[in-house]
């Protein structure tokens, strides 16, 4: 690494995506876990304690309520930000915009999610993609789950030289689990109203020479996202050139059918036994007994779990931000050591 200082890391939400942030945070030898904030005062907020996190109250009117509820504060957004080189902003969509102008007034550099605009940061990132134009920047934004998996298959194709166009279908799950009571669809699909639906041209955002379209539609489930993609190459490739082409990304994982791995319920149970911390799929699992090649034109399908596979991503932006390491393949490199990605393959399922 080019420095060797440990990177002191803020997280302002505790939610869905902020607590696995904080948890790949913690387990990173180069970076320190200031604290979480919230202002929540249930159970979520209990369990920053559980795993030695300090808790600050994100908006100083909370503060009582949380501490009525027993919930022990380190202080309020502004102390925790005080003591932090970086945070990375986990609220809820669109509040992460309006944190915007507090971070920017207090100088610390920030991460915001795929829920808010390109505009927020003015950059988008993928690591495999754009890993150096983030370095030294103030801020950027981490993309969605559905546009990193695009990303990152597409930029394999392409640094393969096996991508001309690229059209997809994505079949979204409703809601997350937790939230499964509270709302999500059922006996019903739900399509995206326009095409493209806005995960191409975000896809675009990280590379804007991607020629990608995009449809989308919900589905009653809750588990992952399923993606169909069809891929004008080139030229003429065979299956094995493409499967070599996807293998050189250390975020794709190979998976068989043949191997039960036949829906994206037995793909989750796997995590589960891995030992995964909540059952998390940070790769893009992709069918390769599924990938079919006529000619010059590619057809495969993947998984996608929404609420894992942006975490590497954030850990990597966290040093490019910071400028800890300048080389994205040494970063990505040091995230799957820590976090274990890139430990399971069809290959190693059958050794």
């Amino acid at each position: 690494m080019t420095g060797m200082r440990h990177i002191k890391v803020a997280v302002n939400g505790y939610g869905v995506i902020g607590k696995r942030v904080a948890d790949a945070v913690a387990v990173q030898t180069d970076m320190d876990l200031i604290g979480v904030a919230d202002v929540v005062a249930d159970w979520r907020a209990r369990m920053p304690a559980t795993k030695g996190f300090a808790l600050y109250a994100a908006d100083p009117e909370r503060a009582p309520a949380m501490q009525d509820a027993g919930l022990e504060l380190a202080g309020g957004l502004d102390d925790m930000l005080a003591a932090a080189d970086i945070v990375i902003d986990c609220t809820p969509k669109k509040i992460a915009a309006r944190n915007v102008d507090t971070y920017r007034k207090k100088g610390i550099r920030f991460i915001v999610h795929g829920g808010e605009k390109h505009a927020v940061t003015g950059h988008s990132f993928v690591a495999e993609a754009n890993y150096t134009s983030a370095v030294g920047r103030d801020s950027t934004r981490v993309v969605s789950c559905n546009t990193t998996s695009i990303v990152r298959t597409l930029s394999a194709l392409k640094q393969a030289g096996l991508l001309v166009s690229a059209r997809g279908t994505l079949l979204r799950r409703a809601t997350d689990p937790w939230e499964s009571h509270l709302g999500g669809i059922m006996n019903t699909l739900v399509p995206e109203p326009e095409i493209p639906s806005h995960q191409g041209p975000d896809a675009q955002s990280v590379d804007p020479d991607l020629d990608v379209i995009t449809m989308a539609v919900k589905v009653p489930q809750t588990l992952a996202h399923l993606h169909y993609w069809s891929v004008r190459m080139p030229r003429k490739a065979s299956k094995d050139e493409v499967l070599a082409a996807f293998r050189a990304s250390s975020r794709i994982a190979l998976i068989r059918m043949a191997d039960g791995l036949s829906a994206i319920n037995t793909v989750k149970e796997m995590m589960a036994d891995l030992g995964r911390p909540n059952d998390s799929l940070y790769e893009v699992a992709l069918w390769e007994d599924m990938l079919k090649v006529e000619g010059d034109e590619l057809f495969y399908a993947y998984m996608v779990d929404n609420q894992a596979i942006v975490i590497p991503e954030t850990i990597d932006a966290i040093r490019a931000l910071t400028e800890a390491e300048s080389d994205g393949s040494a970063s990505i490199a040091r995230t799957n050591t820590a976090l274990g990605v890139g430990a399971f393959t069809a290959e190693t399922l059958t050794r």
